[in-house]
């Protein structure tokens, strides 16, 4: 395999890029988030390894890099904070980090779940004033988990949900691709979207953002949820019509929502989900835990080695559809 230069996106101090010390001797490296530098190295790249939050960066510099043949994003829902018209005209191949996070994610939604199976809040609030009520709680057990958006999160939840003894109702946009799945007992495709709300015990959606899903999750979706249901969101925040969902859960017409992605981050101090007890929110880090960013490397790092061979990439994004 002939050398290779490889610009990485990113601040140089960042902790996490110490991973790069993996990278073989014969690749050359310029990591900077500085715009001068990188437009400075952008002639001479190969390939691109995006690990920032600032899609401009990479937008500024994709017009002088005509050598670049590979650009990989080292997150999995920033690639539609980049997709903008320099990216979409480049004939580099874009891949991601899709999936890598996802027992992180499904192992809070099961947290998140049995928060509101065993009433915690009410636990917690008890604990704190001294309180000493016994009530009745619920199991997971024989509840359904319904999952908008099935893919690798999808999939991972239902594998953490099902020795729980719950049953799983899932939806994705190519229905056929549930052929053999043993995981699922209740297929749906996107047209049928509310008949998974309404048979649901618990939502989760995972969905990617594009134009087709923004606003997906409606006041009709969300009517049509059980009184007892709960939805919760480790997708993308403009998935979930924010304003109905508030709605919803000011006037008791769902039980909660577990909240670990919004609208607007960092969530304003005056939005009402801080204020409301049938809301479970985190700032954004469901799938943050100790070594997390290990799997994303390990993915950079095969598609560098399959990249070099001319072999096909893991994790292949469509630029046009977004995902």
């Amino acid at each position: 395999m002939s050398s290779l230069t490889l610009v990485v996106i990113a601040d140089p101090a960042a902790p996490f890029l110490k991973a790069l010390s993996r990278l073989p001797q014969d690749v050359g490296v310029i990591v900077s988030n500085d715009l001068e530098e990188l437009k400075r190295s952008a002639p001479q790249a190969d390939a691109i390894l995006f690990a920032d939050v600032d899609g401009n960066l990479l937008a500024a510099v994709l017009p002088l890099a005509q050598r670049v043949r590979w650009i990989h994003c080292l997150w999995t829902g920033v690639v539609e904070g980049i997709l903008g018209p320099e990216l979409l005209d480049h004939p580099a191949l874009l891949t991601n980090g899709r999936g890598v996070f996802r027992w992180p994610l499904a192992d809070w939604v099961m947290a998140a779940m049995l928060f509101f199976a065993f009433d915690l809040w009410r636990v917690i609030q008890q604990q704190q004033q001294g309180v000493w009520k016994p009530f009745v709680g619920t199991t997971l057990d024989g509840r359904t988990l319904g999952i908008v958006g099935y893919g690798a999160i999808g999939s991972a939840a239902a594998a953490r949900a099902r020795p729980f003894g719950m049953k799983i109702a899932a939806m994705r946009r190519r229905p056929e691709l549930f052929h053999g799945d043993s995981l699922v007992d209740q297929n749906y495709g996107s047209e049928h979207l509310k008949e998974l709300m309404t048979a649901s015990d618990y939502v989760l959606v995972v969905t990617p953002l594009t134009p087709e899903t923004r606003g997906l999750i409606g006041e009709p979706e969300i009517a049509a949820m059980k009184p007892s249901a709960v939805i919760m969101n480790v997708g993308r925040g403009p998935v979930i019509d924010e304003t109905a969902l508030i709605r919803a859960l000011e006037s008791g017409s769902i039980r909660g929502a577990a909240m670990d992605v919004f609208n607007t981050e960092p969530l304003p101090p005056d939005h009402p989900f801080w204020r409301m007890s049938n809301v479970l929110l985190s700032p954004h880090t469901a799938d943050r835990v100790e070594g997390f960013l290990d799997p994303a490397f390990d993915c950079f790092f095969q598609n560098l080695t399959r990249f070099r061979k001319g072999v096909p990439l893991l994790n292949l994004v469509d630029k046009h559809a977004g995902y």
